[in-house]
């Protein structure tokens, strides 16, 4: 199966440790002299309605990746820290 770079974007990145959505594909980083991807980056959500800039991207190595799905990406990484960090970010 092939995917283009602009395929990734937007697509659901899931933790399949404890299914914790933890939000869209916004962005990749590429080796350009080897052409490889890297990882994924998920921008964070704009601090009041983007004024005050955004909360901390999240960067997924590709290491950490399990599927590419037609609409999700499933993501084998730590889930606390995730889970930690997302809690903290919603109050």
């Amino acid at each position: 199966m092939s995917c283009r770079i602009v395929d990734l974007k937007n697509k659901q990145v899931v933790c399949v440790k404890n299914g914790c959505v933890l939000g869209y594909v916004s962005d990749v980083e590429l080796d350009t002299s080897s052409g490889r991807l890297i990882s994924i980056i998920i921008y964070g959500r704009p601090k009041i309605l983007g004024l005050l800039g955004r909360e901390e991207d999240i960067i997924i190595p590709w290491e950490d990746i399990s599927v590419i799905g037609n609409e999700t990406v499933l993501v084998n990484t730590d889930p606390d820290f995730f889970t930690r960090f997302l809690k903290r970010n919603k109050m």
